[in-house]
């Protein structure tokens, strides 16, 4: 195996590019771990809630956040997997150049099929804000029982 400093050299340009969007894909998923702490964290409040004392609200909250939770789950785990195959991407650039064994086909391949699961987890992500938009926008016009009538 004779490896030259200049295709080495070659190879780490031309694995930048991936490794740029590694980067990307990590903070999706730092922004989609964070959301499903804010979840996690509202559910147990919910959950304690329902402990001391039963209300339709609390069960049809923590609906809603059931529905959140899955939805950023499928997200995470396609964000992860594009992870994965970026850095498989990555790993081969090194192992067709030192091994010169064509992988071009399966690069390209899993290069698409990554930029697939970003995408998926891109969808979720935006489902996801959706059902919490509206959900914010319905009990916003919902006063709790006992309050005043705001004031026009």
């Amino acid at each position: 195996m004779n490896i030259q400093l200049t295709d080495i050299g070659h190879v780490i340009q031309l694995a930048i590019a991936p490794v740029f969007l590694l980067t990307g894909v990590c903070t999706n998923l730092m922004v989609l771990t964070n959301r499903l702490a804010r979840i996690i964290d509202r559910s147990r409040v919910l959950e304690d809630r329902l402990d001391i004392a039963y209300h339709d609200a609390y069960m049809d909250e923590l609906e809603v956040l059931y529905r959140r939770w899955h939805l950023v789950n499928y997200a995470i785990a396609l964000s992860t997997a594009c992870g994965l195959l970026i850095c498989l991407v990555i790993a081969l650039l090194f192992l067709g150049d030192t091994t010169n064994v064509a992988l071009d086909q399966y690069i390209a391949g899993l290069f698409v099929i990554g930029m697939l699961c970003l995408i998926g987890s891109f969808v979720y992500l935006l489902r996801e804000i959706f059902v919490a938009s509206k959900t914010l926008r319905s009990r916003r016009h919902v006063r709790p029982r006992g309050s005043p009538p705001a004031a026009n």
